[in-house]
């Protein structure tokens, strides 16, 4: 079979890694890729919806999978199935879950999904009364999509109000901002769980943890993501049983009720408060860089898995995956993720260590080729080490070391990704 997949990413890459090792998959197309993409398949240039369905009609495209939030927000999906063409990925009806937080809150509410207490408004003066209310810190969030950035946890009442104002005003975030969400500041442990969906039928893959924060001991401000590891032990069986029952079954209902029935990825922000998972966000594609760690752990070829939920037909595939682990380590470039740094050449090492070669893989994000097919370290977050193992430090030793394999100017990363699993 042929696959396009959409989008640039880390993630991307490692759907293709995944792909490429499946022995139903013949050829992959990235759009538009990177500049490593080459390693797994062929890069197009190719932006404008339609020109990208004809292309796939053109070329016998068996699948196309959608990697980023912005072209499914954007309603490619509906495109190509007004095209007869079969795509991973929601509807852009059903892509409002991640297209807007006031719409995502407002489903959470009439699904009646456990979530954080919250206002959504257009007034700085509501905003204020029902700050005053609160206890800190505060949670404000823009409407729109802010590339991961909309969200402000403020410390103090003021500090919320100056948020609000800079939001509503769209001097923080433009339009995305210009309506917001307020809701209560949640204390507890966070996941992010992941549920591959049909439209009717849904299969959770192994619950991860993400570290946000640029830091060691998750200081500094928040990134896209440093580093992650699944399956994580915080979550058990009672938290995953929770989750289906009060959170997946109820909202993937309500939105076939709705109209909208959901295909493709849910991936849900978990607070665990007290044992109970409360909602933060729902996003409506996989996490980056959590899908680099899922994809090395799917032991079902790839391709059945997308096949699968993109054709309605999830009841009838089996979906297994390896009784191990996997740890990310995100190495970014030297002023991620305050401003851009100038590109450098990635040199890696020749891995002569068989068990590190077999247990490890390197998804490359930001980076291009030159001229003379060099590779270069372009963009904030550069590439994701993963290591495999029987057990967390095992998983998290061997991407320690293949980071240690990679070198460019500048390069930077956490040195505590999987602490929370491995502190005591």
């Amino acid at each position: 079979m042929k696959v396009l997949i959409i989008g640039s990413g880390g993630r991307e890459y490692s759907i293709g890694y995944a792909l490429k090792k499946d022995d139903n998959v013949d050829k992959i197309y990235f759009a538009p890729g990177n500049g490593a993409t080459p390693k797994l398949g062929e890069n197009i240039n190719i932006k404008d919806f339609n020109e990208l369905a004809n292309f796939a009609k053109e070329n016998e495209i068996n699948l196309t999978i959608v990697g980023p939030e912005d072209p499914l927000v954007n309603g490619i999906v509906d495109v190509f199935k007004e095209q007869g063409l079969t795509i991973f990925g929601p509807s852009k009806a059903a892509a409002q879950l991640e297209g807007s937080k006031v719409f995502m809150k407002n489903a959470l509410k009439k699904y009646d999904v456990p979530t954080a207490k919250y206002i959504e408004t257009t007034s700085l003066e509501e905003a204020k009364e029902f700050i005053s209310t609160m206890s800190e810190p505060i949670v404000v969030k823009a409407d729109g999509l802010c590339a991961g950035k909309g969200v402000i946890i403020a410390q103090s009442k003021d500090e919320a109000i100056e948020a609000a104002s800079g939001m509503l005003s769209g001097e923080s975030f433009g339009e995305a901002g210009t309506k917001i969400i307020i809701e209560e500041y949640l204390d507890g442990y966070e996941l992010s769980i992941f549920a591959v969906c049909d439209g009717k039928d849904y299969v959770v893959l192994p619950a991860a943890q993400d570290h946000k924060r640029v830091g060691d001991g998750d200081t500094g401000p928040n990134t896209g993501g440093m580093g992650a590891y699944a399956p994580t032990p915080l979550v058990n069986d009672e938290i995953y049983k929770k989750v289906r029952e009060r959170v997946i079954e109820p909202t993937l209902k309500g939105l076939e009720a709705d109209g909208m029935p959901y295909s493709g990825v849910l991936f849900i922000g978990i607070m665990v408060v007290d044992g109970e998972p409360i909602v933060l966000e729902y996003n409506v594609r996989f996490g980056d860089p959590e899908c680099e760690e899922l994809m090395v752990l799917l032991k079902t070829p790839a391709s059945e898995l997308f096949m699968g939920a993109a054709t309605g037909n999830l009841a009838n595939t089996n979906i297994e995956f390896e009784d191990k682990y996997a740890v990310g380590v995100v190495v970014a470039s030297k002023n991620y993720p305050y401003s851009s740094s100038e590109p450098a050449e990635i040199i890696i090492d020749e891995i002569v260590d068989e068990d590190l070669a077999k247990n490890s893989y390197i998804a490359y994000a930001g980076v291009s080729q030159d001229e003379d097919g060099k590779l270069l370290a372009t963009g904030g977050r550069v590439l994701v080490c993963v290591g495999l193992g029987s057990s967390i430090k095992e998983a998290r030793d061997r991407a320690y070391m293949l980071v240690g394999q990679v070198h460019f100017i500048g390069k930077k990363c956490r040195m505590d990704i999987a602490y929370q699993a491995l502190k005591d």
